[in-house]
């Protein structure tokens, strides 16, 4: 992990394409800004795992769909 010390009002660049910047800094709270490409998500962390948690279920939902209309096909031969 790389770690960075920036102040208010300075930047991290990321590629060519992204920056963060700090916003502000108080009260034990750091705001950031983010300048991404839309095609890039950002996400905050919590709102990633439950993106990629309802993905997972996405995709052993239709596996069982898939097995099931297997099975009813099978059937109907």
């Amino acid at each position: 992990m790389l770690v960075l010390t920036r102040k208010s009002k300075e930047s991290i660049r990321i590629g060519n394409k992204i920056i963060i910047s700090v916003l502000e800094c108080s009260s034990g709270h750091v705001k950031l800004g983010i300048k991404a490409p839309r095609e890039i998500p950002v996400h905050r962390e919590e709102i990633y795992n439950i993106i990629q948690a309802e993905n997972r279920a996405a995709v052993v939902s239709i596996g069982f769909k898939t097995k099931i209309l297997e099975n009813l096909m099978k059937g109907v031969k």
